[in-house]
């Protein structure tokens, strides 16, 4: 009797094997991904960028003949937010939680205007009888993108210490102006390799580029895993984040998995939008 209730017992996963479970997600949803991509680096970079920018031939950067994974205002966004998250975990900001100064947020706020501004400019381009402001440039799209994702990424860095961790610290990311006048001096030097078009620079900048955008949503999306499932502030290590950056990882390959099928089921091909 006591077998055959055994025998009849559903099989449950222990909690080791249900995060085991989970950490292997992300390299099923990679994998399936990685199949049906071009092959190479800058092929699967280009997969990514697909996934989220247009990639107009004429409104991106090019390493020689091909342009980069991103158009040249999302190549600013996420090359300046993958910035932002590197140079504040640099300068120990890593467990700091509150959002810079009021006057830092000001600026913030002019980099959004600036750069919604020079989109809605540029995009009457398409319509020749549209008045436009001043002419656009690939050059101002990288700027403004890159001002537009310095303040992106430091308020996606504090929202995310003040989501995770259970002992986040109650201080600002950017503690004054000289850390933001170093971030926008560090990200002019970037902006420079990426207008010169060296092929030696640029290749690791067109990886770095899409990377962001895998860092961005992987962090958002680990967010709202731990906030849906009610355990928002209750890490204390790394160690036991990796279950939420694993969901976090998974369904940002399953966003831009599902974006990249639907785009070549449209179009029929990975190349950019022409004009």
């Amino acid at each position: 009797m006591g077998s055959a209730q055994v025998a009849a017992s559903p099989v449950s996963l222990t909690p080791f094997r249900r995060r085991a479970a989970i950490l292997l997600l992300p390299a099923l949803a990679i994998g399936i991904w990685l199949l049906y991509t071009p092959g190479g680096l800058l092929g699967r970079a280009d997969a990514i960028g697909y996934a989220v920018c247009h990639r107009i031939d004429l409104r991106s950067f090019h390493l020689g003949v091909r342009a980069l994974p991103l158009c040249a205002r999302c190549t600013g966004m996420h090359l300046g937010a993958l910035l932002a998250i590197g140079f504040l975990a640099a300068r120990g900001r890593g467990r700091a939680g509150l959002y810079p100064a009021p006057a830092i947020l000001a600026a913030f706020a002019l980099f959004g205007a600036a750069f919604a501004l020079d989109g809605v400019n540029s995009y009457l381009q398409f319509f020749p009888a549209a008045p436009h402001l001043y002419a656009p440039s690939n050059l101002l799209r990288l700027i403004t993108g890159h001002l537009m994702g310095i303040a992106l990424g430091t308020i996606v860095y504090a929202g995310f210490n003040q989501t995770v961790w259970a002992n986040w610290r109650a201080e600002p990311v950017i503690r004054s102006p000289l850390d933001l006048a170093t971030a926008l001096l560090i990200g002019a030097l970037i902006l420079t390799a990426v207008v010169s078009e060296n092929p030696l620079i640029l290749y690791p900048l067109a990886l770095l580029s899409a990377l962001g955008v895998v860092v961005l949503l992987t962090v958002v999306y680990s967010m709202i895993s731990l906030i849906l499932g009610g355990k928002e502030n209750k890490a204390t290590t790394w160690r036991e984040l990796m279950v939420p950056l694993a969901i976090g990882l998974t369904l940002t390959f399953l966003q831009i998995g599902l974006f990249d099928l639907g785009r070549y089921w449209i179009t029929g091909t990975w190349n950019g939008f022409t004009l």
